[in-house]
């Protein structure tokens, strides 16, 4: 099979395309036939050795994907050859095939898009756990999605208006990304870089106290200032640091308005977890509630998949193996 390849840990241009074994399964194991495998920003970090948890080289990359089960183990229920499925793998997936424990991957209609669908499992379903399963969203709290110029940012808008956000506001450096965040429900926008008092501009976006909710996918300054903006009681929920990977959070923020900060590891949720949000989320997607603009490139332009991903050129790149 042909994949993606990470023979030393390093920069995008470590991957290379090669001819690999094909997968076989084993006990309670599927093998997939990769339809699309989508581009995340935690993929490059794995390759470089940056991400919180270290992968030994030699190995292919990619960690969200859809497509057709080839075969499946011994064991396995649920799931037969010739089912549509989507699924998630710390790594693996930018290849024609992968090898999957069955319980990480989900049946879908064939109503769906298998390209729409390699988008779902890290964006949507991480954007929908946060605001309902840590941050127990309630109607009529404001958001401040940080971060909402990229995939996950853009989903968090629109299922925060979903589940009877107030208010939303998206931050983000782009002023075409948050145009478009604009026309996805977000009330307010913030361009970050663009303001002088970025604390002011929060607080007076979202109105009243503050957000009552802020959604990071940003860390490093961005953060500091929300911190700040925030409404006594706010609930700060950080799951990414494409704005640097260290903040400075004054105390007094925190503890003087009674702030709860969560942190969010998206390959640490139990698989139940994804398995209860994503119907719902077909739903709403299928409904066109749920937007996101998908574009398919070759598994030979990973590399450059990567940068236009991190420069925000792009917002959801998909492999087609």
């Amino acid at each position: 099979m042909r994949a993606a390849y990470v023979a030393e840990h390093g920069p995008p241009e470590a991957v290379v395309v090669q001819e690999l074994p094909d997968p076989e399964p084993g006990p309670g194991e599927v093998i997939v036939d990769i339809a699309y495998a989508a581009v995340n920003f935690p993929d490059v970090l794995i390759v470089n050795n940056e991400y919180q948890v270290q992968v030994p080289a030699p190995f292919v990359p990619g960690s969200e994907f859809s497509g057709v089960i080839a075969a499946v183990g011994a064991g396995v229920e649920g799931v037969a050859v010739g089912d549509h499925v989507y699924g998630a793998s710390f790594v693996g997936a930018y290849a024609e095939k992968i090898v999957v424990n069955a319980m990480s991957v989900n049946v879908i209609p064939e109503s769906v898009d298998l390209r729409d669908a390699a988008a779902f499992s890290v964006a949507h379903t991480t954007a929908m756990h946060t605001l309902r399963t840590i941050a127990e969203l309630q109607p009529g709290e404001t958001v401040l999605v940080l971060g909402a110029t990229g995939s996950v940012g853009l989903v968090a808008v629109q299922a925060a208006r979903l589940l009877g956000a107030s208010r939303v506001v998206a931050a983000g450096r782009d002023a075409n990304r948050l145009a478009k965040a604009a026309s996805l429900g977000a009330d307010a926008t913030v361009r970050i870089g663009a303001v002088e008092d970025p604390v002011s501009a929060f607080r007076e976006a979202a109105g009243g106290d503050g957000p009552t909710y802020v959604f990071d996918a940003l860390w490093g300054e961005p953060l500091a200032s929300a911190v700040r903006a925030a409404a006594p009681g706010a609930t700060v929920v950080n799951l990414g640091q494409s704005a640097g990977p260290t903040a400075e959070l004054a105390s007094g923020a925190v503890r003087g308005k009674n702030l709860n900060i969560h942190g969010h590891f998206a390959f640490g949720v139990p698989d139940d977890v994804f398995t209860e949000h994503f119907p719902r989320l077909v739903r709403h997607a299928l409904a066109g509630e749920i937007k996101l603009d998908v574009e398919r490139v070759q598994l030979e332009d990973v590399a450059d998949a990567w940068r236009r991903q991190a420069s925000g050129e792009a917002t959801k790149l998909v492999i087609a193996p």
